[in-house]
């Protein structure tokens, strides 16, 4: 959902020069029950699909060169079949329940980015797209169309920005924490914590309902963190490319 509110705000090239796929997934009532979404050259991305659908989205995309899929992991074999794959990244989709401030509080406070602060911003979008092995196409873009919805949350110690949490717009209620990102020589000292909060409090007064974000299931550190500020588990995906 996230991923469409922004190829709509933004233009249908956001995430690269070729044009995006869609499909879904229709029972035989008419309801529709599972979508796929790419955005080359980046990996299919399914939704949560009935069993059936499985095979089938592997017809539909016969004719297209994709490099692999993003998926939820019980889905993965099935898609696959006898194609050797490469396991990649693994992640967990998380709900807030009750959002709990960090305690003790880091040092400082949250305030909205401003256009002051592009300069910045875009060279923490990009270390963080380094970070996680998926490089921004254009964080400057990007930056500039989170900031016309104060979607960037920074946390400020003394005089200086030490950490950033960036949200989606509100769709259908709901409103993604999409990256939170400190600089390596300021971790360890809540300002994530604190920025996060902030990011999801200001999340819930924009209207959300329903407060999402990934983690990293290969950092029990983030994890560990979003639970205790109050993320619920709700579903585990995988990456995977073909060889």
């Amino acid at each position: 959902m996230g991923l469409i509110d922004n190829l709509g705000s933004r233009g249908i090239h956001a995430y690269g020069p070729e044009d995006p796929y869609f499909g879904w997934w229709t029972e035989p009532d008419g309801v529709v029950a599972g979508v796929l979404l790419q955005t080359p050259p980046h990996p299919v991305l399914f939704g949560s699909l009935p069993p059936a659908a499985v095979p089938a989205a592997v017809d539909a995309l016969a004719g297209r060169s994709i490099s692999g899929v993003n998926m939820t992991a019980g889905d993965i074999a099935d898609f696959a079949g006898s194609r050797p794959v490469v396991p990649g990244r693994r992640t967990r989709l998380h709900l807030l329940g009750t959002l709990t401030p960090p305690d003790p509080a880091p040092s400082g406070f949250a305030r909205p980015a401003t256009a002051a602060d592009r300069d910045l911003l875009i060279a923490w979008s990009t270390a963080f797209g380094a970070f996680v092995g998926s490089p921004p196409t254009d964080p400057g873009s990007a930056v500039d169309d989170r900031l016309t919805h104060a979607g960037i949350t920074l946390w400020i110690d003394g005089d200086a920005p030490v950490s950033m949490a960036i949200r989606s717009r509100l769709s259908a209620g709901m409103i993604r924490v999409l990256t939170v990102w400190t600089p390596p020589e300021l971790r360890r000292r809540g300002y994530a914590a604190g920025a996060t909060a902030a990011a999801t409090r200001a999340a819930l007064d924009d209207g959300a309902t329903d407060v999402v974000l990934y983690t990293d299931l290969d950092n029990p550190t983030s994890n560990a963190l979003y639970h205790r500020l109050g993320y619920r588990p709700v579903e585990d995906r995988a990456m995977v490319t073909f060889t």
